[in-house]
């Protein structure tokens, strides 16, 4: 239910408050409830103030300290106080406008010292700025300014994409920075796993050589002292060409080879013999070497 009021009563809404005039001079504050009035002495209900909180949206157009324009969206929430209600009647005709005009002058004094980006991290201390002058003006005027909240802050358009180009291009670099980082770890990693690989295939080369020099010599040792009258020479000849027929066998056996051609005859089984004789000869005599 409304406001009510006839010529002599009338009932003053909750969170509402009436100005009584007596003969055309503020009388008094009518309070909420039923309020009688006194014609023949001249009293009259001029109006009636709501003493809820009211909220105004200030759309405010400054640049900063860098000289980016941009959008303040600013919601304002007042009331009027009720103490002084006769205040808030009588000295501003229009409550709205006289609010806007003084965010946008504050606002426009506080914004220009900053940059964007101290605009974006403090923008509550903007709000609180503009609060602070906001309620000295109007408390003079009967109305107390309640908060003030930074609703949203906008820059140019061409400044937002700018920015979003900025972010991307820090994003790009340190996910590269990050994408070589495991490249290097990968490079290093596979160089240590070849090198290893090596090592251990130099030691299965050194242990198969090495098994293969005790294996003729026991077999050396083994047929001079079986069979008598036959010398080491003798017998490493008959291992090699033993192990050339064998090579020969395994070489024709094998479905991946095609054509190949190995010099054969007498002469040259006589001339390998020679040597791997050698061969062997000589690294016996590097192993030798290695111990002194």
């Amino acid at each position: 239910m409304g406001n009510t009021f006839c010529l002599f009563c009338g009932c003053v809404e909750q969170s509402s408050v009436g100005i009584v005039e007596q003969w055309g001079r503020f009388h008094r504050v009518a309070q909420p409830g039923f309020q009688f009035f006194n014609p023949f002495v001249g009293e009259c209900l001029a109006g009636i103030l709501s003493t809820r909180i009211s909220s105004l949206d200030v759309k405010i157009e400054t640049k900063t300290k860098d000289n980016v324009f941009v959008q303040l969206i600013c919601s304002i929430q007042y009331r009027v106080v009720k103490e002084n209600a006769d205040d808030a009647f009588y000295e501003l005709q229009n409550p709205q406008e006289q609010i806007q005009a003084y965010v946008f002058d504050v606002a426009r004094a506080i914004v220009p010292r900053m940059n964007l980006d101290e605009l974006f991290e403090q923008k509550g201390e903007v709000a609180k700025g503009v609060m602070e002058e906001l309620g000295k003006v109007m408390g003079e005027y009967g109305y107390s300014i309640e908060h003030i909240l930074m609703v949203d802050i906008i820059p140019d358009p061409s400044v937002r994409r700018a920015m979003n180009e900025i972010n991307a291009a820090q994003r790009l670099l340190l996910a590269s920075e990050f994408k070589g980082e495991a490249d290097k770890v990968l490079i290093v990693k596979k160089a240590e796993a070849e090198a290893e690989s090596k090592y251990l295939g130099g030691v299965g080369v050194a242990r198969q050589r090495q098994a293969i020099t005790d294996g003729l010599r026991e077999n050396i040792l083994h047929f001079s002292n079986k069979v008598s009258g036959t010398s080491a020479k003798e017998v490493m000849d008959l291992i090699m060409i033993t192990q050339y027929f064998d090579t020969i066998r395994d070489l024709g056996n094998s479905s991946k080879n095609t054509t190949v051609f190995i010099p054969h005859g007498p002469g040259h089984v006589r001339d390998i013999s020679s040597q791997i004789r050698d061969g062997m000869m000589a690294a016996s005599c590097a192993q030798v070497t290695d111990v002194e």
